[in-house]
């Protein structure tokens, strides 16, 4: 149930593929006082919807596995076909997943669209930071990454490469992440 005083802020982290996003906002709640910090991802109520429909392992979907690149195409298509009615379904989903209300401060560890980001603009301004996580291709593909048409040319992983307005740009091309955990902390604050 939607709390007035909640959230006091929300931080949206984007990035491409194996960029480190959830590895960075992972680290980011473990710094936080997890009483009132909320990790949302807004691909977990995508992944455990369509994954009851087809039959599928949630958990292996929510993983960086095999598994989930095998049928990331088939998702991100009928996730498409969603967001067309309705393109905050998936953030309206995720915040009711996650319990978010119940927490002061939101950390949503995967914006892919200027949609997602205009939902949370809406629905909560003044309360909003974009964070974009940055990488170069060769760290994403020491990673795990390797270019898939139908994938990394699509909107699920280009519509924000154009986007201008981001709060803060990090870099995390392998680095020390104290750096970059130290700076997030000042968008916390």
């Amino acid at each position: 149930m939607p709390n007035s005083r909640n959230p006091q802020k929300v931080l949206l982290f984007s990035g491409k593929r194996k960029c480190g996003k959830d590895y960075i906002t992972d680290r980011l709640l473990q710094r936080l006082n997890s009483e009132d910090v909320a990790l949302i991802r807004i691909s977990a109520p995508i992944k455990s919807q369509w994954s009851k429909e087809k039959g599928l392992d949630f958990d292996l979907l929510m993983g960086s596995s095999e598994y989930k690149e095998r049928y990331r195409r088939e998702l991100v298509t009928w996730s498409e076909n969603v967001r067309k009615s309705d393109h905050g379904y998936f953030c309206r989903a995720a915040l009711e997943m996650y319990d978010a209300y119940s927490k002061r401060f939101w950390i949503v560890s995967d914006i892919r669209r200027k949609t997602d980001i205009k939902w949370f603009s809406e629905h909560f301004p003044g309360k909003i930071r974009t964070i974009r996580i940055v990488c170069d291709d060769q760290t994403r593909i020491e990673r795990g990454w390797k270019f898939t048409e139908g994938i990394d040319d699509k909107e699920t992983e280009c519509d924000l490469d154009d986007f201008d307005s981001w709060d803060l740009v990090v870099t995390n091309d392998g680095q020390d992440m104290t750096d970059i955990l130290n700076l997030l902390m000042v968008e916390v604050s």
